[in-house]
C-alpha cells in the first residue's frame, strides 16, 4: 500500500511540474523606497463626476483589442491609502509598467454609496475597504478574486511591495 501511495505521489509531482504555468511579469524597480518620499501633494485620483460605467466599458473594449487586463481601482479622494497608491502609480517606472500591461479605470465609490454595482458584476458583493483593486481579464473574468483589498493598507506597504503586487496579476506583453 505504501508503495502505491509513493508512486501516486511521484506521479502527481511529475504532473504538476510538467503543467504549464503562467509566467509572472517582472515588477518594475521602484526608485522611491518609502512612501514618505513620494512627490507631494499626493494625487486626488478619483473623478467624482466621471461616468464610471462608460469608463469601464471603454477600458474593456481597449483590453479586448490589445490583450491587456483591466485594472479597476475603487476608492475615494478622502482615503489616504488611495492617495498613496495613486502616488505610487504616478511614479514614472510604475506608470510605464501599468501602461504596458493594464487598462486602468479609477472608480470613485463616494463614501461607499456610489458605483458599488461595478464590483458586483464580477462577483464581489461588498468592498472590504479602499483602495480595492480588481484585476479582470478582457473577457470579464476576475483574476484576483480573493485579495482585491490587499492594498487597502497602502500606507504601511513599501512602494516596491505595491509594484510587486501590481505585477503579480499583469498579463504578459503581447509578442509580435
Amino acid at each position: 500500500m505504501r508503495h502505491i501511495l509513493s508512486l501516486a505521489g511521484a506521479a502527481l509531482v511529475a504532473l504538476l511540474m510538467a503543467a504549464p504555468t503562467q509566467a509572472q511579469v517582472a515588477a518594475p524597480t521602484v526608485t522611491v523606497k518609502d512612501i514618505n518620499d513620494l512627490p507631494q501633494p499626493l494625487p486626488l485620483p478619483y473623478d467624482e463626476a466621471a461616468d464610471a460605467d462608460a469608463d469601464v466599458a471603454k477600458a474593456f473594449a481597449r483590453a479586448q483589442a490589445n490583450g491587456k487586463r483591466v485594472m479597476l481601482n475603487f476608492g475615494g479622494d478622502w482615503c489616504p491609502d488611495c492617495r498613496v497608491l495613486a502616488g505610487i502609480m504616478e511614479l514614472p517606472e510604475v506608470k510605464a509598467f501599468l501602461d504596458a500591461h493594464y487598462e486602468l479605470v479609477k472608480v470613485d465609490v463616494g463614501r461607499f454609496n456610489k458605483n458599488l454595482h461595478i464590483p458586483q458584476k464580477y462577483g464581489v458583493e461588498k468592498l472590504r475597504g479602499v483602495p480595492s483593486v480588481m484585476i479582470v481579464s478582457a473577457d470579464g473574468t476576475l483574476i484576483n478574486a480573493t485579495d482585491s483589498s490587499e492594498l487597502a493598507n497602502a500606507r504601511k506597504m513599501t512602494p516596491q511591495a505595491m509594484a510587486d503586487w501590481l505585477a503579480k496579476y499583469a498579463a504578459p506583453a503581447k509578442q509580435g
